[in-house]
């Protein structure tokens, strides 16, 4: 059915990575009780020569060998199966009940996950566009990083932005103190440099507010052509600037 009109209702399998947590108490606990069961086994196994001997771990026995076994796995190997997030569908499932506990979640989750997800195919023309939490988790150690490398390696003009900041914004925006909102239009030069656009957002950024702009062009005409007609063009770039702000609360007398 794959190329007819009823292909949307038959999905294609999709892989999940399903990750049983337990908190340390309840890992060294589990790992023991194997202990007693293997023992247990064995004993029957000498007696009766019924089933297969297995071997008895040090985590099997041992409480501090079995805490250890717990903290490598948060150490060294908890990172790595959280990196499966980029790969596969995640879950985390909470694993702390018995086995059928355990089954009834897993089978839960899958039933909720599976009236959500996308098909694979469709997954794959949208997933190189990032998620929102993924954009901003490490948003502000990259605004310090942009900020750093913009007084080290682009000195000067980090410097007219910031100076064209506080000469000629910083009063429009103080006058708009109540609204919490200033629009500011300006043709300085210092903005013919793209990498001043940028300056500006991560200078306010850094500074609490929020700030957008957009460049228009105007076409001025100088001259027209007595042969071809033609008029030529003067073009003036205006940068529109938008800066918001948690504006101030105006407080009624009593």
């Amino acid at each position: 059915y794959a190329d007819t009109d009823l292909a949307i209702h038959f999905r294609q399998p999709t892989i999940h990575a399903m990750v049983l947590f337990v908190s340390e108490q309840t890992s060294i606990a589990r790992q023991l009780h194997r202990g007693v069961e293997i023992a247990e086994q064995n004993q029957k196994f000498d007696e009766t020569g019924v089933g297969k001997p297995q071997e008895i771990r040090d985590t099997d026995v041992d409480p501090a060998s079995a805490a250890k076994r717990y903290r490598i796995f948060k150490e060294q190997t908890w990172d790595a199966l959280q990196s499966l997030k980029e790969i596969y569908h995640y879950h985390f499932i909470h694993a702390e009940g018995d086995i059928r506990d355990v089954e009834a979640n897993i089978l839960e989750e899958l039933r909720y996950q599976s009236s959500l997800e996308l098909d694979p195919r469709t997954y794959d023309r949208v997933r190189s566009i990032p998620v929102a939490e993924e954009i901003t988790i490490h948003a502000r150690q990259e605004l310090v990083k942009r900020l750093d490398s913009y007084a080290l390696h682009h000195s000067d003009l980090f410097d007219a932005v910031i100076g064209l900041v506080e000469e000629k914004m910083m009063p429009e925006i103080k006058r708009h103190a109540l609204t919490g909102m200033a629009r500011i239009s300006t043709e300085d030069a210092v903005f013919d440099d793209p990498l001043a656009s940028s300056m500006l957002i991560d200078v306010f950024s850094e500074r609490g507010y929020t700030a957008m702009i957009d460049t228009q062009i105007n076409r001025i005409p100088q001259r027209v052509d007595p042969e071809s007609g033609n008029i030529e063009y003067l073009e003036l770039s205006v940068y529109r600037i938008q800066i918001g702000f948690e504006g101030s609360s105006i407080r009624r007398g009593r």
